[in-house]
């Protein structure tokens, strides 16, 4: 199962990108009879925030989002047209803000980062299964 949402850099946008998650992993557990948790559906939707919130703030222009879930994962899929990739700084507890990324690589199985020919794609993918 999968979808795809076209977000633009407006306020609420991220508010926005949580609610189609969120609503979109229902659906996966109520009519796939997906093995959604309430765990996975907390996790995903911060995932969502922080790779959304990273997008609007660098990027130029607007940002799509894939969500798929499959028998061992969600995967959530976020491009935008900034070829920049980023990086995850060091842990530090004194540095105020720039902990997204480091967030989404501690909660998710796996995190891609691809280049395109325009802009970045980054993966999260987010175990069903307890870990």
């Amino acid at each position: 199962m999968q979808t795809g949402y076209a977000i633009g850099g407006d306020d609420g946008c991220i508010a926005d990108a949580r609610h189609h998650a969120a609503a979109f992993l229902e659906r996966a557990r109520t009519e796939h009879h997906s093995a959604v948790t309430a765990r996975v559906m907390d996790l995903t939707q911060l995932v969502v925030s922080e790779l959304v919130t990273n997008a609007c703030k660098y990027a130029p222009g607007p940002v799509l989002m894939e969500l798929r879930v499959t028998l061992e994962t969600v995967d959530v899929v976020v491009w935008d047209s900034d070829p920049t990739v980023p990086e995850a700084h060091a842990a530090d507890a004194g540095r105020v803000g720039q902990h997204g990324l480091e967030i989404v690589k501690a909660v998710a199985k796996d995190l891609e980062i691809h280049q395109e020919p325009v802009g970045k794609r980054i993966t999260a993918r987010i175990a069903l299964s307890d870990p």
